[in-house]
């Protein structure tokens, strides 16, 4: 074999292989192939005296993976390394070259943006070497949230009923807590406002003689309509005609964001369904990526993609709909190494493909495709209406629009949440005068921010320049994983529990678990990329202001009483409280050490049956340190007796060992006995 491609997904292999041809041999790494180890000073997998110095180890289970990768690679002259093109796919390219010893000589590195013969094929043909300073970024992050992950998760854990922490996803949380004291804590204010409602339009009112109006209360309000007639004056109509322009193709965060508004996915489910679409579809005669790659902060699209959809643009709806292309807003957190998001042929439409997706993956699907598409089109115009109408020095005001042309809206418009008012042609009146059917007047008092939703924390988490395109969704499902927030009505409320993490991490955290240093740090991570600055610097001048902190907050931090169940202790009559074990939740007396009753589990508590080993333990539905399921003897460790599939509580008449159910059958795993 002269030629080993090595990608990330096992779903790519297929296509890939066959645009480059049986000189090639294209395998997958599964993802990334080592890990920190949890040896070491707190179990950091970081030599954090010897200048931070990772200690890698193979992922646990991965061990078959990286052995065939070592044959493949063995067998091959040349291995491209083609792992995803940002900065965790360049780390994983490092890490097959390092672990798999791979000579200079022999790799090369290749990236392509979308899963397309001819840009696979450009990308084999014009190969790099892994940039260096891109992984150092990687490692440098990864060993960032190691530290800060393990050292606050594992005070939390001792402290508080919390779970974990992060440097990313304790900010988040305390942007929701924020929010939700600061509508807690809000103070309604009462206003008024008086509206004409006349047949075809109403105008509120705005000003009296020329100066902006506030209506406290009603009595205000009712001395007002006192002063008013029915009969306004039509002071004045201006017409203008105003350009709406489409928005630019999705970036990571603004697809994420319209497809939890328009299609109610959550950002990991959308991330998940766009993954598929970039790594290939099967469509009966080929199999291609049908979107560009989706994790990206850009907006920037290909000169040949512009070109071909100008002239399906102008093939399908005319001249007067081929527009420009829109570059978004710079933002100086920006990685413009690749494209936005967008289909990779603007003529593979929605419907020429649904029939090889699922629902889901084409409603995404069509989501992208129509956004890219409008983004190239002409803008829409509107005739917009503002009306000034006079009632006894009493200046009211009226705004309405009418579209005279769709530009971009033909096929975009079902994405816009905008509604036109439209007012009517005041030209043929024949009264500069126009009478109200009734004049309202109406309360109203201010309300607060609103809690955030998925769609607006994202939003808000890239504008503060908050994680990267990569980290969205883990941010925002690691905080409902871990029971710090819940969604209700689609926003977010924090629990208990998550106040309380928000507010220890605070109390002792305060200069580092916030937004501006979370972003400082996310541009050091940057800087580190462009080779503007050192990683082993930046990671001297976080530990040396950090772990004095940690230290501090193991020390002061007051830990939380457990939680009493209302019953007492038959041994000493103590009470009895709810403690967290290696194992989950368990009931104890609450003079421990004092006194080391633990309460039994009972049958409510998942006992399935008697203990074949110790004969005089039971059987109970335990967890791994991963929350996978398993089956052991509640005396562990005095009993070691376990199983991974469940007990049925019958015993086998061949050999005497516990029957369990394994893929809807009864069967005795020591004998294979079917019951």
């Amino acid at each position: 074999m002269k030629n080993l491609v090595i990608v990330e997904s096992p779903a790519k292999c297929k296509t890939i292989e066959k645009y480059l041809g049986n000189d090639y041999k294209v395998v997958s790494s599964k993802g990334h192939i080592r890990d920190l180890a949890t040896t070491g000073k707190f179990g950091l997998g970081v030599d954090v005296e010897n200048d931070f110095k990772p200690n890698y180890i193979i992922i646990d289970g991965k061990e078959k993976d990286v052995k065939n990768l070592k044959k493949e690679v063995k067998e091959a002259d040349t291995i491209y390394l083609a792992t995803d093109p940002d900065r965790e796919g360049e780390t994983i390219s490092w890490h097959i070259y390092d672990e798999l010893k791979i000579p200079d000589a022999k790799y090369k590195r290749v990236v392509f943006n979308e899963i397309t013969k001819d840009v696979v094929l450009n990308a084999i043909n014009n190969p790099g070497i892994i940039d260096i300073n891109l992984v150092k970024s990687g490692e440098t992050r990864r060993i960032l949230d190691r530290i800060i992950g393990f050292r606050l998760s594992k005070l939390m854990q001792r402290k508080t009923g919390g779970k974990s922490a992060g440097r990313v996803q304790s900010v988040a949380l305390k942007l929701i807590v924020d929010r939700e004291r600061e509508i807690k804590n809000f103070v309604p204010k009462e206003y008024w406002t008086i509206e004409a409602d006349f047949s075809t339009f109403k105008a509120v009112l705005e000003k009296y003689h020329g100066k902006e109006i506030e209506i406290p209360n009603e009595v205000a309000a009712d001395e007002i309509l006192e002063k008013l007639s029915k009969s306004f004056r039509i002071e004045s109509v201006t017409e203008k005609e105003k350009n709406k322009s489409a928005r630019e193709v999705f970036k990571t965060s603004t697809l994420q964001q319209l497809a939890s508004t328009k299609l109610n996915f959550a950002p990991s489910k959308t991330m998940k369904l766009a993954q598929k679409l970039y790594e290939g579809v099967d469509l009966g005669n080929e199999t291609v990526g049908l979107i560009t790659y989706m994790r990206t902060d850009s907006v920037r699209i290909s000169d040949s993609f512009v070109s071909e959809t100008y002239k399906y643009i102008k093939g399908n709806f005319g001249d007067e709909y081929v527009g420009y292309v829109k570059k978004g807003k710079k933002n100086e957190n920006m990685q413009d190494a690749h494209e936005g998001i967008r289909p990779t042929s603007i003529l593979r439409t929605p419907e020429s493909v649904e029939a090889y997706l699922s629902n889901d993956e084409y409603k995404l699907y069509r989501l992208i495709y129509i956004r890219a598409l409008a983004s190239l089109m002409k803008d829409a115009k509107t005739k917009s209406t503002t009306v000034i109408l006079e009632n006894n020095g009493y200046t009211f005001k009226a705004t309405g629009s009418v579209l005279i042309f769709d530009g971009y809206l033909k096929v975009y418009s079902e994405f816009e949440d905008s509604e036109d008012v439209i007012l009517p042609d005041f030209k043929n009146y024949k009264s500069d005068v126009i009478t109200a059917n009734k004049i309202d007047k109406l309360q109203h008092f201010t309300k607060p921010a609103p809690r955030y939703t998925e769609s607006s924390l994202i939003k808000e988490l890239e504008s503060l320049g908050i994680g990267r395109p990569s980290t969205y969704a883990t941010i925002v499902g690691t905080i409902k994983d871990r029971g710090y927030v819940i969604l209700k009505d689609k926003k977010f409320e924090p629990t208990e529990i998550g106040e309380e993490t928000t507010d220890k991490l605070q109390e002792f955290f305060s200069g580092i678990v916030n937004v501006e240093y979370t972003a400082n740090m996310e541009n050091d991570l940057d800087e580190i990329a462009d080779a503007k600055k050192d990683n082993i610097k930046v990671l001297h001048e976080f530990y040396d202001e950090f772990e004095p902190l940690v230290e501090r907050a193991f020390k002061e931090m007051e830990k939380k009483a457990p939680t009493a169940t209302g019953e007492l202790c038959p041994l000493c009559g103590g009470d009895l409280v709810i403690r967290k074990g290696k194992y989950g939740e368990f009931v104890a007396c609450g003079n421990y050490p004092t006194c080391k009753y633990i309460k039994k589990e009972t049958k409510e508590i998942n006992e399935i049956c008697k203990c074949p080993k110790c004969d005089n333990g039971m059987i109970v539905e335990r967890k791994t340190k991963k929350g996978k399921i398993f089956y052991g003897c509640n005396n562990y460790p005095k009993c070691n007796y376990a199983l991974w599939y469940k007990p049925t509580g019958d015993i086998c008449p061949k050999c005497g060992e516990l029957i369990v159910n394994q893929n809807n059958k009864d069967v005795c795993l020591n004998c294979d006995e079917l019951k």
